[in-house]
């Protein structure tokens, strides 16, 4: 990992001198954004019970969104009966889940609290991302394929893109997430730190982008002429909050430096 250095004496300083390496991980890259001190971090022994509620709903989002062409039918005709079952049903699992603390954010007390720490990941936190990032990953190329496709002919195929394309791409993240090789979603939770930064950054720009995407979707008509311009503020809008998510400047998307060993709480 490369870190600028001298590194400053307040916490989320800007840096601006060259990049030095700092070798706790792996991972290396050069990082001129803001970053959180592992020792400045609160550190708490339990989680409160209004922070874990405060993660269900997160979770019921995840899941809600896992069957793709229904929620397409959602935004594009909006709620039907099928939604309201498939809610209900989603909001009893991750409910029941987090009552016995097997969601992230819902367990009693925080799982990982050493930065350096080799732990396992457990099963429940890697079912949990691997299905966030389907959340993140599939929608977002999915509904930029659409609008570029439709940028070009000048016809929209989203139903169609949906029903087809959905499920395999669904179900290649999930392999990616089996075989451990998406952030958070691994069989360690050494680099949490990192790849909680990583996490974030693609969900604020995801979730961001996407809902400009949406506005822009059901303000403007269904012509060639809209559908350039919708896919124009979605590619801007993609390159600015990840650019902002990238340099650290959304919640949760700084990386997390430590003393090796020293203690921490990762959210």
């Amino acid at each position: 990992m490369l870190l600028p250095g001298p590194l400053p004496l307040g916490p989320g300083a800007w840096f601006d001198s060259p990049p030095i390496p700092l070798r706790d991980s792996h991972l290396y890259m050069a990082y001129s954004g803001k970053v959180e001190y592992a020792h400045e971090r609160k550190i708490r022994a339990r989680n409160t019970t209004r922070y874990r509620f405060a993660h269900l709903p997160l979770w019921i989002f995840v899941f809600f969104l896992a069957p793709g062409p229904l929620t397409f039918s959602l935004f594009a005709h909006g709620f039907t009966l099928r939604n309201a079952a498939w809610l209900l049903t989603v909001i009893i699992g991750v409910c029941i889940a987090g009552y016995y603390g097997q969601a992230p954010g819902c367990e009693p007390a925080p799982y990982i609290l050493r930065f350096d720490e080799e732990r396992p990941n457990p099963l429940y936190r890697k079912v949990c991302y691997t299905f966030a990032w389907n959340a993140v990953l599939s929608f977002a190329l999915l509904n930029l394929a659409g609008t570029a496709i439709a940028a070009v002919t000048g016809k929209w195929y989203m139903q169609q893109i949906y029903t087809y394309a959905y499920f395999p791409l669904c179900a290649l993240i999930l392999l990616l997430g089996i075989a451990g090789a998406l952030p958070r979603a691994g069989r360690s939770t050494k680099n949490e730190g990192y790849e909680r930064r990583y996490f974030y950054a693609c969900v604020w720009t995801a979730a961001l982008s996407e809902t400009i995407l949406l506005l822009v979707w059901k303000t403007l008509p269904a012509t060639h002429t809209a559908a350039i311009v919708k896919l124009s503020v979605y590619l801007v809008a993609l390159a600015i909050t990840g650019t902002l998510a990238a340099r650290g400047f959304f919640p949760r998307t700084r990386p997390i430096v430590a003393v090796a060993g020293q203690i921490m709480v990762a959210d």
